[in-house]
């Protein structure tokens, strides 16, 4: 593996895992008002937009970290819309 791609499989590790705290807390307290809805459905649309390009590239860190990136960011997105 090149060191191009560890260097992007590690930042895409970092910035996914940084929703899990958020997640965690959220689903533990039942609370999100001080999430940002706007914030998050803008983050969620760019997320979305930087899977595209990888896939148009064909770039697994881009691929696999804005996969998994989407998928907390959904879930972060349904814990605020029911906990509110």
């Amino acid at each position: 593996m090149e060191i191009v791609t560890i260097i992007g499989l590690t930042a895409a590790a970092c910035t996914t895992v940084a929703t899990l705290p958020q997640i965690i807390k959220s689903w533990r307290t039942r609370r999100t008002g001080d999430i940002s809805l706007p914030f998050m459905v803008v983050l969620t649309v760019g997320l979305c937009l930087w899977l595209a390009y990888g896939i148009i590239l064909c770039e697994l860190p881009l691929i696999a970290g804005n996969s998994v990136g989407l998928a907390l960011t959904l879930c972060l997105i349904v814990l605020k819309l029911r906990y509110g």
